[in-house]
């Protein structure tokens, strides 16, 4: 295909699925468009189908972190690096509760649940049950990061209320040896066809700024968009590179190029919530604000994620504020009343 040549979109036969197949080429040319040209078609695409515009606050809190046997890259929980991050062991119930209560209180609607683990076991499963239990008992959506799950362990965490499950493809397959080796780009496939049978929500994206070419960044948007029906959920995660991990002098993204990947997953997964993940510390309120233009309609929302830093409550209330923009709200916020 030429660079800047128009990308026929055709609506999906029903919510949820797939335009596809894009093709990595057709992906590319997009990302290839001048850069208001793509912002446009972005955000009349996010128009015709969020016309509301609200932005959906999540929060992540890590119930059970450090001591990964993987080797990820990118992951300061590795076991395998010294990072200054120590295992733990899973939170308790009434923990876990208090947190949530807290990110409730400050306006998230959903709340996800990480755990450093390669595979959970069975009893781990069972415990992160009552969490979700839990959690799902204040009227939040839940959402967990666990790793690997077998089609049992799935539809076990459907039967406690999970909403969504968190499973990244973190970028594109033929790069995938180079950031992780100790699993398989087919074993991530694998578990999000597990979650989906069980009827499960899928929370998936990537990661970019990981030392990858362009051309990896447009493979990691077509296994996603591709994707039978492609996820509710999109999160576009920036490299934190953090002392100790393998990634940690990768070269940053440039700026605009992180507001084109935002761009190419609303074109391509018009329904999904995009949203602002890791990294977004360093991106500062103007390319925040553009990525919102660019259809951006999700942030992860408090202090930290997982163990990295994040910017805080009080700061995303202001920009929020600033931008016009509302936070979305839960059917439980809209019936009660004002203060």
């Amino acid at each position: 295909m030429t660079v800047g040549a128009e990308v026929t979109l055709h609506r999906p036969a029903k919510p949820g699925r797939a335009h596809g197949p894009w093709s990595v080429e057709a992906i590319q040319v997009l990302l290839d468009k001048p850069l208001m040209d793509l912002v446009y078609q972005a955000q009349t695409v996010h128009r015709e189908q969020f016309p509301e515009g609200d932005i959906e606050l999540a929060t992540l809190l890590s119930v059970k972190t450090g001591g990964c046997p993987e080797n990820c890259g990118y992951c300061p929980q590795s076991a395998e690096f010294d990072t200054g991050v120590k295992a733990q062991k899973l939170m308790e119930v009434d923990e876990v509760l208090r947190a949530a209560k807290a990110a409730q209180d400050a306006g998230a609607t959903r709340f996800c649940m990480g755990a450093a683990w390669r595979a959970p076991k069975d009893r781990d499963v069972e415990k992160v049950a009552e969490l979700i239990e839990a959690v799902k008992g204040l009227g939040l959506q839940t959402c967990a990061t666990l790793g690997m799950l077998e089609p049992h362990q799935a539809q076990a965490l459907k039967s406690a209320g999970l909403d969504y499950y968190n499973h990244n493809l973190d970028t594109a397959p033929e790069y995938y040896t180079d950031v992780v080796q100790t699993r398989q780009y087919q074993d991530r496939l694998d578990t999000l066809a597990a979650v989906r049978a069980a009827g499960i929500n899928v929370c998936c994206g990537g990661i970019v700024g990981m030392g990858e070419e362009p051309v990896h960044r447009a493979g990691l948007i077509a296994q996603l968009a591709n994707l039978e029906p492609y996820p509710e959920s999109v999160p576009i995660n920036s490299l934190v590179r953090v002392p100790g991990t393998p990634l940690a002098d990768s070269e940053p993204i440039d700026a605009f190029e992180f507001v084109r990947m935002i761009a190419v997953a609303r074109i391509t997964m018009p329904r999904a919530r995009v949203r602002l993940s890791a990294g977004r510390q360093q991106l500062g309120e103007a390319v925040q604000a553009l990525c919102f233009m660019a259809g951006a309609n999700s942030i992860f929302y408090g202090d930290k994620l997982l163990v990295t830093g994040n910017p805080d409550v009080e700061a995303d209330v202001q920009l929020l504020r600033k931008l016009g923009l509302q936070a979305r709200r839960t059917q439980q916020q809209l019936e009660e009343p004002c203060a």
